[in-house]
């Protein structure tokens, strides 16, 4: 039988309400059976973990997607593929770190979650988990999982986790894919998109933790004052910028904004230029007002995700050891995040 871990981080999904007190707690997963009896229809076998102490997705950091991370490599022999139960504010970004940490997957690691508390009537979580569950725990007809990603599932639809954002904070279809098709559609039968889903090249699976929190994100608008985001380009503290500019990567022609960015990478920080808006991507020197990003060295973030694009940012630059590897790396498609 297949066997699938479920994680509890925390968030909206594992919240019963107390029938005395009437307020939301977090439930025991190990007694998830008990509050959705229909598990025991899926012909899989589920184990569940919880985190010590539940955590509220605005509180996510970097130290919990290593834990999470660390838990998975720990237990990846034992099991065929893992859903991870998250708050929705900040899925995107965790799902999106553990697509650049645990690379050369060969089994799924699912992320969802809810809107509606699990002990809610009008939840949403109960189809979530089961359907995500019975994603982590499908096999094609050579008995290798049809899903070997990091995969957000949310309200019938399965998106790769790094090109994956939050777009509602009240509608059920809570997530989308801006540049990037989903990988499958769960009607009466769950539909796989094959050309859309990730294969890896590696046997096993390459792990990599060391991640730089020296980022930041700044968006550009209309009659900035960029004097009052001078302490961002102090290379000491900030080590690399994701910019969201634009249209396809404009910004104003600004002389003491490009002095400042042009001083920045000059002294080895990263500029990392992506679109504010919702679907697209970059395209440097298209226009005037890009083209000076590419004399000065600002690497197009085609069409990433603000998510992905911070969390690929930490990553390379946890991970590499030269400005020179840093700017190779993040241009380079590492597992499906961006356009090549």
């Amino acid at each position: 039988m297949t066997k699938v871990l479920v994680i509890y981080t925390g968030g909206t999904i594992g919240m019963i309400k107390d029938p005395e007190s009437g307020l939301l707690n977090s439930f025991d997963f190990n007694s998830v059976y008990e509050h959705i009896p229909e598990l025991n229809r899926l012909n899989v076998e589920i184990d569940t973990m919880s985190f010590k102490k539940p955590i509220d997705s605005s509180e996510i950091t970097p130290k919990h997607w290593v834990e999470l991370a660390e838990c998975i490599k720990k237990s990846y022999s034992a099991y065929d593929g893992y859903v991870v139960l998250h708050g929705t504010d900040t899925m995107s970004f965790t799902a999106s770190a553990l697509s650049f940490m645990i690379q050369g997957l060969q089994k799924p690691i699912i992320f969802t979650g809810s809107q509606l508390p699990i002990g809610v009537i009008r939840t949403d979580g109960k189809e979530n988990l089961i359907t995500a569950i019975e994603i982590a725990a499908a096999k094609d007809s050579n008995g290798e999982s049809i899903v070997q990603e990091v995969a957000v599932y949310f309200e019938y639809s399965l998106y790769r986790g790094n090109r994956s954002s939050k777009v509602s904070s009240h509608q059920f279809e809570a997530f989308k894919s801006p540049n990037y098709p989903e990988l499958a559609v769960a009607g009466v039968n769950i539909k796989y998109k094959w050309n859309s889903l990730l294969r890896s090249q590696h046997p096993e699976p390459i792990y990599q933790f060391d991640l730089s929190t020296s980022v930041a994100l700044l968006k550009i608008f209309p009659g900035m004052d960029i004097e009052i985001y001078k302490g961002i380009f102090n290379l000491a503290q900030t080590k690399g910028i994701v910019l969201e500019t634009f249209g396809s990567g404009n910004a104003p022609s600004n002389i003491a904004m490009q002095k400042m960015m042009e001083q920045y990478v000059e002294a080895g920080g990263v500029i990392l230029n992506i679109t504010q808006c919702s679907t697209g991507g970059v395209k440097q020197g298209a226009y005037q007002t890009s083209s000076f990003f590419n004399k000065i060295g600002v690497i197009s973030g085609v069409d990433m995700t603000a998510e992905a694009a911070l969390t690929k940012l930490m990553f390379v630059l946890g991970t590499c050891t030269s400005v020179a590897e840093v700017k190779e790396l993040i241009s380079t498609p590492i597992c499906g995040e961006m356009e090549r």
